[in-house]
């Protein structure tokens, strides 16, 4: 007898979350070590700042097949680097218009403020980004950009 394999034809996001070491990746942590739950399709990078956030990686990220991709820093004037977020807010903003020229939908990036005690908040932002996400549909825009597997 010939075993039928089942595959799962549910669509999920791909979304790469870049979270600042010393709130956000702290705030994933948290989230964790009180198990609550968002979706396993958020990978997260953890970087020293916010502001050290090369615009160039969300390009990348887009280009590698990334579906959403969401940037997490310490609440304005709570930067361990006194100004690090503020840096990143200009920047961000930049680097949104310049994917709206793209054509890249602005849903599909998100900047968003969590601290170290902030597990729950965490684990709603991603759970809203991830599902802000899937309802837009898989990212087609950079589709003939893509690096291809052979």
């Amino acid at each position: 007898m010939e075993e039928t394999k089942t595959t799962n034809t549910e669509w999920k996001p791909r979304i790469v979350a870049f979270c600042c070491n010393w709130c956000s990746y702290a705030g994933a942590d948290l989230a964790g070590n009180n198990r609550l739950e968002y979706p396993a399709n958020v990978k997260i990078i953890r970087i020293p700042c916010s502001c050290r956030l090369n615009p160039l990686f969300i390009l990348r990220a887009f280009q590698r097949g990334a579906d959403g991709v969401i940037l997490c820093g310490c609440h304005p004037g709570d930067c361990h680097y006194t100004s690090g977020n503020y840096f990143a807010r200009r920047r961000m903003t930049l680097l949104f218009s310049m994917l709206n020229y793209l054509g890249i939908e602005k849903e599909r990036t998100r900047v968003e403020w969590c601290s170290a005690a902030e597990g729950v908040r965490f684990a709603g932002i991603m759970n809203d980004f991830v599902a802000q996400v899937t309802a837009l549909g898989e990212n087609k825009k950079l589709e003939d950009v893509r690096c291809k597997k052979n």
